[in-house]
């Protein structure tokens, strides 16, 4: 295996692309903290010998003012900006749409919480930049960077699907080999008090720490079934608004993977909740605290299907693919696990199994499409090829 700073991420050919194109649009990187994106920045400013701005610092933020002395100063001591945390000062994008107008610099900016979600002051670069993303380490970006025997493959998917249900995959968690389980756990129950609930907490003004905590902990306790936010609300002596509220922001801080419930005009579909999964297994383990090996627990059938999801929200992501994704529910309880849409309405159904069984009911979603079984088995095929199915 690699060592960190040699791990090559999937975004990195996009923005080689992009530093040595011709468009100077704001290039934003999105995803939580401790995915890798400060690291990416680093790797490039060494390459670019330019500097990192940290918006985690006030005393970055002068040097964003939208005049143009200030501006030109920038620009003159930076041939490539880049800037981290860029969330934390929303009101640099005036300063950014005039480096984009004014100055033709190119711009890198990564972020734990979408601008877009935090005022209007994101409205003013409409048309000036691109949304691109760095998640925790994907099935395909792991299996690119390690090195096995052939002979072995299947050896080593086994392994990383063990691996990740439990540990998860942000960079420091996975490519760290000579942390410990416990150090690993002490790592990741670190992210959750820092990254998944203080910071957060912090950026909204939150008031309530331990309800954050104990949503989602609800929330990790129920991977596979739909969640309402009024029956968690209750269970936790809160109102739905409220509840309803802090799961939002975790969705938009790349916490918690929303998949909503497909409808059809022919109304035979029933949900008015949404399923939960988790961007990455081995917070959601920090949460309910249990580290277990898959075949002792009881929700390992939770388990791999929030994997399966969350590898393939990863790939949409990572391939900028438009496709949307839902589970369908009938009145009459029978389900498919997901469905994929792409934007001229083709369907694809996926139904996840953990171990290799008989094919379900190819037939229970009502509209024409492809169906694909995922198991422990054939998971990494599947998922890498699962949106040439539609």
């Amino acid at each position: 295996m690699k060592s960190r700073n040699m791990f090559k991420r999937a975004i990195e050919a996009k923005i080689e692309d992009y530093l040595k194109g011709e468009d100077f649009k704001t290039f934003y990187i999105w995803g939580p903290r401790r995915s890798g994106k400060t690291t990416l920045l680093q790797q490039f400013a060494r390459k670019l010998n330019v500097a990192i701005f940290n918006f985690d610092f006030s005393s970055d933020h002068e040097r964003f003012k939208p005049d143009r002395e200030t501006l030109e100063k920038l620009v003159a001591e930076n041939h490539v900006i880049l800037i981290d945390e860029v969330q934390n000062y929303p009101q640099a994008t005036v300063a950014l749409k005039l480096l984009h107008d004014e100055f033709k610099v190119k711009v890198i900016a990564t972020g734990s919480s979408e601008l877009k979600q935090k005022g209007r002051e994101f409205d003013t670069q409409a048309g000036r930049f691109t949304e691109h993303y760095c998640l925790p380490l994907s099935i395909s970006e792991i299996k690119e960077n390690s090195t096995y025997k052939k002979y072995d493959e299947k050896v080593f998917e086994k392994k990383l699907l063990e691996n990740l249900q439990i540990f998860g995959s942000y960079p420091e968690v996975y490519v760290t080999k000579t942390l410990s389980d416990d150090e690993k756990i002490k790592l990741l129950e670190n992210v959750v008090n820092t990254y998944v609930l203080k910071d957060v907490i912090d950026l909204y003004d939150l008031k309530n720490e331990k309800l954050a905590r104990d949503i989602l902990t609800k929330i990790a306790l129920q991977l596979g079934s739909e969640v309402s936010a009024r029956e968690i609300a209750t269970s936790l002596g809160s109102n739905g608004i409220t509840v309803a509220n802090y799961i939002e922001i975790f969705i938009k801080n790349y916490v918690l993977i929303p998949l909503p419930s497909f409808k059809t005009n022919t109304r035979r579909a029933v949900s008015k909740n949404r399923k939960l999964y988790f961007y990455d297994l081995g917070i959601r383990n920090a949460l309910i605290k249990d580290f277990r090996e898959t075949d002792l627990r009881q929700d390992q059938g939770g388990l791999f299907e929030n994997f399966i999801i969350l590898e393939i929200e990863k790939q949409r992501r990572n391939k900028e693919t438009r496709r949307s994704l839902y589970f369908y529910r009938e009145y009459g309880g029978k389900e498919v696990d997901l469905v994929i849409e792409d934007y001229v309405k083709y369907y694809s159904c996926v139904e996840m199994k953990l171990q290799k069984r008989r094919e379900g009911n190819k037939d229970i979603f009502p509209l024409p499409h492809t169906f694909t079984t995922i198991d422990s088995n054939n998971y990494f095929e599947k998922i890498s090829r699962v949106f040439e199915t539609v």
